[in-house]
């Protein structure tokens, strides 16, 4: 770990050409335009870990959206403002940067978004954040370019690997920061430092004022990572589960079943989704409700879930002695593929798995030749017995009765089912 005041040869080794181009222009550029200009956040963070992190935070002593719309100029790109916090972000090629104004935040109560005031020194603005090890910043106006400003010891923490709190109400503040704090401290490998825990344990019943869908971003957060079961892990230690419903809880079984998870989808990353069936694979149908509503999901992941307990009920279908391809596809093909996938990779029955891995690469691909078009054309009349009817076909060609659009004629033509 680098312990330079001055960020420049991390900056060099780890960032791309074009972005390090950037930050000099706008740095340049700042400081013509009477504004001082800094890098902050987790890149800061990063670059003194040598992790990678190419998600520019740009914060100026100034005005933000100024600025990005002469950065823009120069570089060809457009920006995307919000006047409000006086913040905008600059697209161009394959990159994009966000810059705000300087600020700082006052919260009138727990579990209240902040009042956020733009304007204000460097200083303001960094005391407002999460933990020391996010509280950095570098200069980028040419007369410091590189030079780090470490107000609350931040790389000290990162030296010593521990997730520390700035000050002694931060949690109450924003309670969010509590699973931030797990989220850091298993990313990276740290520990939480041993008074900021104290204050966590202190401060957790905070966490029932934060309202259902800031929850669940947090917990989205946590299955983005690379292994999200480390810090459900370390939240169910320390009661942050809890918090969101009784019923819910991780242990060994969670975290093998989000490793199987991954060994399956390589080289891609398991949708969230999967990880989410997985959480709720053990709960009641009654208390994966009161989860679903807590946290706000929207329509199409509630149904996923919902979908993954049901077909969980449904499983022994497929554990007849004989069934046809056509009675498989039957069970399987009302759900949706992650309900499905959650199932297969949870089920103890080699047959089951084996059924399931049959609809999963053929059977759910298998369709008629014929269409509804096709039968309209032939005369029936629009309407559920169309349907009924291609249902009827695509069974004959999941069985074997059919295997080419004549065949599929001829049976028409000779079934009085038709």
């Amino acid at each position: 770990m680098i312990k330079d005041t001055n960020l420049v040869g991390q900056i060099k080794k780890q960032l791309p050409a074009e972005l390090i181009q950037f930050m000099q222009m706008a740095g340049d550029v700042a400081a013509g335009m009477g504004q001082k200009l800094y890098l902050v956040g987790g890149v800061v963070r990063d670059l003194i870990l040598e992790r990678k992190n190419l998600d520019l935070d740009l914060v100026a002593e100034g005005d933000a959206i100024a600025l990005a719309e002469e950065l823009a100029k120069l570089k060809k790109g457009r920006v995307i403002a919000h006047s409000r916090f006086n913040t905008a972000k600059i697209k161009w090629d394959k990159w994009t940067v966000d810059i705000a104004t300087t600020r700082a935040e006052t919260y009138e109560k727990s579990g209240s978004l902040p009042v956020v005031r733009c304007g204000g020194d460097i200083e303001n603005d960094l005391v407002r954040r999460d933990f020391s090890i996010n509280a950095m910043a570098v200069y980028l106006d040419p007369s410091h370019y590189g030079e780090l400003i470490d107000l609350y010891r931040g790389r000290e923490d990162l030296e010593k690997g521990r997730i520390r709190v700035l000050h002694d109400y931060s949690f109450r503040d924003d309670a969010t920061r509590i699973w931030r704090a797990v989220r850091y401290e298993q990313r990276l490998d740290f520990k939480i430092e041993r008074h900021t825990l104290d204050l966590l344990k202190r401060d957790i019943s905070y966490l029932d004022v934060i309202s259902g869908d800031r929850i669940r971003h947090e917990l989205e957060l946590v299955l983005e990572e690379e292994r999200p079961e480390k810090a459900l892990l370390r939240a169910d230690e320390l009661g942050l589960l809890a918090r969101m419903s009784p019923a819910v809880e991780a242990g060994l079984w969670l975290a093998k079943m989000f490793t199987r998870a991954r060994g399956l989808m390589q080289p891609y990353s398991p949708p969230e989704e999967l990880y989410l069936a997985f959480l709720v694979y053990r709960l009641s149908p009654e208390a994966l409700e009161d989860w679903i509503a807590y946290l706000k999901f929207t329509r199409s992941v509630s149904q996923i879930l919902q979908e993954t307990l049901h077909l969980k009920n449904e499983l022994p279908c497929l554990a007849a002695a004989e069934m046809t391809p056509s009675q498989i596809h039957r069970c399987l093909h009302r759900y949706h593929q992650v309900a499905i996938l959650a199932n297969l990779m949870e089920s103890g029955s080699p047959l089951v798995r084996q059924r399931i891995e049959l609809y999963l690469n053929k059977l759910r691909f298998i369709h008629p030749a014929i269409t509804g078009a096709d039968l309209m054309d032939m005369g029936m009349a629009s309407g559920p017995r169309i349907k009924e009817v291609l249902e009827i076909l695509r069974e004959a060609r999941l069985d074997g009765k059919v295997a080419s659009r004549e065949e599929e004629l001829k049976l028409i033509k000779t079934s009085r089912s038709f």
